[in-house]
């Protein structure tokens, strides 16, 4: 019985190692996703603003000429700021509204529960969104380069998480 507790103890030990060695991969994989996803959405709306705005106003969005232009925008430069990891937290709030205004406006009818709701792809991006928003976009972005440049001048401004990787 003391073996399977050392051993149990010695793997749960190693898994911490290695999770703690790879802290960087989560939001540099969830920034790089979810931020291609909406580049390309964007830039693809960008280039057809005419069958968004049909869309739109299919939908019964109000101005949806002006509406199509500002969400094909937002998902354009929002998403590449995502790329970059550059100003992350103030890019993922368009984005959210974004997925909040597309849910409740072109999803809606799929919803009948909780579970249909959390099993759209939008939820699942609004929940990667509010995750970034949260955590920041980790020690593989801009955002962290200028935090840390931030600290080397001896600027006291740093997100509690920059500052903790900085040290």
């Amino acid at each position: 019985m003391n073996r399977i507790f050392t051993l149990i103890t010695a793997v749960s030990r190693l898994a911490e190692r290695v999770g703690t060695s790879l802290e960087w991969l989560s939001p540099a994989v969830a920034r790089l996703t979810v931020g291609l996803v909406f580049f390309q959405s964007g830039w693809g709306k960008l280039h057809d603003l005419e069958k968004v705005t049909n869309y739109f106003t299919e939908l019964g969005i109000a101005a949806p000429a002006f509406q199509a232009r500002l969400a094909s925008t937002a998902e354009f430069v929002c998403g590449g700021l995502l790329l970059l990891g550059f100003a992350t937290r103030f890019a993922v709030v368009p984005l959210i509204v974004t997925m909040c205004v597309a849910i409740r406006t072109a999803l809606w009818g799929q919803v009948d529960g909780l579970g249909s709701l959390v099993g759209l792809t939008e939820f699942a991006y609004i929940a990667l969104l509010v995750w970034l928003g949260t955590h920041g976009a980790g020690p593989l972005s801009l955002d962290w380069l200028v935090a840390r440049s931030a600290g080397r001048f001896g600027m006291r401004a740093l997100p509690a998480t920059a500052s903790r990787m900085i040290s």
